[in-house]
């Protein structure tokens, strides 16, 4: 077995491992957002109620792989739990998804805090919050002047980030975006052409942190981690839960001065489904959610991008992997 095979392999059994412990109370409640509580909680195997079986409730997603990952994961869970469930995973970006979910063609769908805050809310980026509580709090305010709930938010969150190579972080002595300060100067940051316009990208670095590069460079976003492995980026923006990530083993720079917001999973459903289900429904996405942190989501992320596994059968194996479904 060649060793980028190998170290896949030891990342999914890695996986495993790490979610196996959080269904037993694994109490670091780690996952770059969120309160992160939910990880150090008991995940209890979903026991199938006789009476869920009255409340029909279509899962929806937006149309890529983390969405379609996360619309299988509740779909099934819920389904474990005798909820009558059907699908419209894919349905397209976040306008039409919300548009589906307050039409009735769906009645529930993961939306990540930030986006629903600047696209359906429309607080301007700068006015976003950096606390994820806060952006939660606020987002569900949001949706239920229209109807609906938005549930408690993942431990993960799908937001920028400042990534290198373990081996730059090492050599450079970083940990924090700060540890850039008097280095920047001699370093190119890579990401995709619309960074150079974002607070959450390189103004923020610029503005906020004070960091000059040698050079930004604009490059396509399914190669912002390329030009690390290549050797040709010393810096690269990217998503919090990249597949590459943990595959490539690559440093992500704590933001410790704020300038990227949260980006927090959390399930919006349609209130008319929330009293039908009962207390229940909360309570088991909750459950279901404990175990979703940045490290697993991107490996979650990975198997089904990097490995060609399909989300339906990556979204059984959590389950299975969290202790949730036997």
């Amino acid at each position: 077995m060649s060793t980028k095979r190998w170290l896949s392999a030891l990342a999914a059994l890695l996986l495993s491992l790490s979610l196996a412990l959080a269904a037993c109370g694994d109490d670091d409640g780690d996952g770059g957002g969120g309160d992160g509580d939910a990880a150090g909680e008991q995940a209890d195997a979903i026991v199938a109620n006789p009476d869920n079986g009255d409340v029909a409730i279509t899962i929806g997603s937006k149309n890529f792989t983390e969405q379609k990952i996360l619309g299988e994961i509740f779909a099934q869970a819920l389904s474990a739990a005798g909820y009558d469930i059907s699908k419209q995973l894919n349905l397209g970006d976040e306008q039409t998804a919300l548009r589906a979910l307050r039409n009735g063609d769906i009645d529930a769908y993961p939306e990540y805090t930030g986006t629903a805050l600047l696209s359906f809310f429309e607080v301007p980026s700068d006015e976003l919050p950096s606390d994820p509580q806060e952006a939660y709090e606020q987002v569900r305010a949001g949706f239920e002047e229209l109807g609906l709930t938005a549930f408690e938010p993942t431990p993960f969150t799908n937001s920028n980030e400042v990534a290198t190579t373990q081996e730059t972080a090492d050599e450079l002595g970083l940990e924090t975006i700060s540890d850039l300060d008097g280095q920047a100067g001699d370093l190119t940051l890579y990401g995709t052409p619309e960074c150079r316009q974002r607070r959450d990208c390189l103004l923020g670095l610029q503005d906020v942190y004070g960091l000059q590069f040698a050079e930004f460079v604009p490059v396509a976003i399914d190669l912002r981690h390329a030009v690390l492995t290549r050797g040709e980026a010393d810096l690269s923006i990217v998503f919090t839960t990249d597949p590459q990530i943990q595959r490539e083993g690559f440093a992500l720079l704590a933001d410790d001065m704020g300038i990227f917001p949260p980006y927090n999973s959390t399930l919006v459903v349609r209130d008319e489904v929330v009293t039908e289900a009962g207390p229940d429904l909360e309570r088991l996405v909750g459950q279901v959610e404990q175990g979703l942190t940045n490290e697993a989501m991107q490996e979650l992320n990975a198997r089904v991008d990097l490995d060609k596994q399909t989300p339906q059968q990556v979204a059984s194996e959590y389950l299975s992997e969290t202790g949730l479904v036997n």
